[in-house]
């Protein structure tokens, strides 16, 4: 059901606010029951300038946004308030406020702003030329009696000497300087600071008009309980729910008075009686929204073509937001990663895309710089460890952060972990600030440069010792040795091939002393399934490449990677059958 509500403006009234005069005009308002709360760029008035802007190839393949397109006004009533009454007044009116996200319901007015100390002085209701003389008298440091005040004469000489009275007045000179910063500013801070509070100014609030009963007085819209009182000194406005907006409830029927916001006015009277000195006003105000304001899935919205899915999600790796974009969206790449970064600067300083699947044995990608610095090495905090990494050259996945924690946090003090496959280190360091050793391995030589110089990163280059070999070769000599001691830990991290490295376990143990009693490692490995019972498929990988049927195998789902395709973890402890096997099989 659909309600109309007819804008009691006379359009032969003009409406007045500090100089500016406009006329205003009948018009109406539809609210229907599907109203939609809250800002949008579809409900917004464009300004006069954007309609000769049009989106254009340019703008959608080569990424180049024209801010103003996104510029939108909203009109909005307010109560303009006392300073003093404005939280009070806030608290009682919350749920008749606009409570917009990151849009505050008090606004400041322009060229409205009082100092304090006459505030203080005009908190009294002056009415005739003696008390505004009195008010004089005071700042000018003149004691109401006609002496003189030397507090008030001081305080006016701090406001009012130059450089050179201050000589004289050494102790007046030290008071009235402004404090001194003691956090150093640098450049970068400086510039930084600048931006953030820059971003943060996204709204714009102008009181259009005043909406009054004559020139003389402006009040009374309100009831006649409002009328007649006024105030003095700074003003805020409390900008009120958008349903509010243009009502004028004094002149509007009875039944639509009812209806419409019964309770906000009860508050005001009731506010309004116990303090006497104020007087609220209700105003028309344009609220302008900037590109800064909206979200980027906003953005995104409305300038990709209908019917095309915006990307909501990306991976985080230090600076870099790396994208997995699909093919329907490559041809406005530039375009998503430009507002990707406009929506998540300072942090994200690069946009990647990942262009390729991971095919080569060092597990890089072919990464495209779509947007920002081209620089891919960048710095990785995670559970309180830094890591150094180059996508360009190394692998890095930051949504296994959660499972790499649960890992390790199932390893003891007393453990000796194996990690076969480590990268750049995210499970083999985490895990030495727990266990007691680590060892370490990766065919990638850059990934073990990296590997190396995060352990001294972290301050665990004595707990790490670092290979460079490939898998099974490391197995058989990390396994097999006799000069060190027994590995109680193994973690295969690497889904796509690590099944196939579990044969060289084979008979690894068969030449021990005492080879009944020593330990057998418990064995991380992971790995994909796209089965509809994953967790049975990954098992039955895992016994056939050790060759064993009668293996206890704990699986645990890791995360979905692409739909029906999940990726686990199957943990369990060596089985005797085959670390003492007599048969075995070759390094390569």
């Amino acid at each position: 059901m659909a309600l109309k509500l007819l804008f009691p403006f006379p359009p032969s009234k003009p409406l007045r606010h500090k100089g500016f005069s406009f006329s205003t005009v009948a018009s109406t308002l539809t609210l229907n029951s599907d109203f939609s709360y809250g800002p949008s760029l579809s409900k917004g008035h464009k300004t006069p300038f954007q309609a000769q802007l049009s989106l254009t190839e340019e703008t959608l393949t080569l990424g180049k946004i024209d801010e103003r397109m996104f510029t939108r006004v909203f009109d909005v009533a307010a109560l303009r308030v006392p300073a003093e009454d404005c939280f009070p007044l806030e608290n009682r009116l919350r749920g008749h406020l606009l409570n917009w996200p990151r849009v505050k319901n008090i606004a400041r007015v322009s060229g409205d702003e009082m100092d304090d100390s006459i505030r203080r002085i005009m908190r009294e209701n002056i009415k005739d030329a003696d008390g505004l003389d009195i008010i004089n008298r005071r700042i000018d440091g003149k004691a109401e009696g006609g002496g003189f005040d030397p507090v008030l004469y001081r305080d006016k000489l701090a406001k009012s000497f130059n450089c050179r009275g201050f000589v004289q007045f050494r102790n007046l000179a030290k008071m009235s300087r402004p404090k001194k910063s003691k956090k150093r500013e640098n450049g970068l801070h400086s510039q930084s600071f600048r931006e953030r509070k820059a971003r943060n100014s996204y709204d714009i609030m102008e009181v259009s008009g005043c909406v009054g009963v004559d020139d003389e007085d402006m009040s009374g819209l309100l009831g006649e309980e409002f009328k007649g009182r006024r105030w003095r000194g700074s003003s805020r406005l409390l900008l009120l729910d958008e349903r509010y907006a243009y009502k004028v409830v004094d002149e509007l029927p009875p039944a639509i008075q009812v209806s419409a916001c019964p309770n906000l006015w009860a508050v005001l009277r009731e506010y309004n009686e116990q303090s006497k000195r104020s007087i609220f006003d209700l105003v028309q105000c344009k609220l302008t929204l900037h590109y800064d304001y909206w979200q980027m899935n906003e953005i995104l919205e409305a300038l990709l073509p209908k019917g095309i899915i915006v990307p909501a999600a990306f991976e985080m790796v230090g600076h870099i937001a790396h994208l997995n974009l699909r093919d329907e969206h490559l041809p406005f790449r530039k375009l998503i990663a430009k507002v990707v970064l406009d929506k998540n600067q300072p942090k994200i300083q690069t946009v990647v895309n990942k262009i390729d699947s991971i095919q080569n044995d060092y597990r890089t990608m072919q990464l495209e710089v779509l947007a920002g610095n081209h620089s891919l090495v960048t710095t990785v905090i995670e559970n309180g460890l830094r890591f150094q990494v180059d996508l360009a050259t190394v692998y890095w996945n930051s949504r296994l952060s959660t499972e790499r924690q649960r890992l390790v946090s199932s390893f003891a003090s007393d453990d000796i972990v194996c990690d076969v496959f480590s990268g750049v280190g995210p499970i083999a360091i985490a895990a030495a600030r727990v266990v007691k050793r680590v060892y370490a391995n990766d065919l990638n030589p850059s990934a073990v440069d990296y590997l190396k110089g995060n352990t001294i990163l972290n301050k665990l280059e004595r707990k790490v010792e670092v290979c460079n070999m490939d898998g099974r070769r490391f197995i058989n000599a990390m396994l097999s040795s006799r000069r060190l001691e027994p590995i109680t830990q193994v973690v295969m991290n690497l889904p796509k091939d690590a099944v196939e490295y579990l044969d060289a376990f084979r008979g690894l143990f068969r030449n021990k002393p005492n080879s009944k009693d020593y330990p057998l490692p418990r064995i991380h490995v992971y790995g994909f399934s796209k089965a509809q019972d994953p967790e049975f498929d990954f098992h039955q990988k895992i016994r056939i490449a050790l060759s064993e049927v009668g293996v206890e195998v704990e699986m645990h789902r890791v995360r979905l990677v692409a739909p029906g395709k999940w990726m686990l973890c199957g943990s369990f402890v060596l089985p005797k059958s085959v670390a003492f096997s007599e048969s075995s099989v070759g390094l390569y």
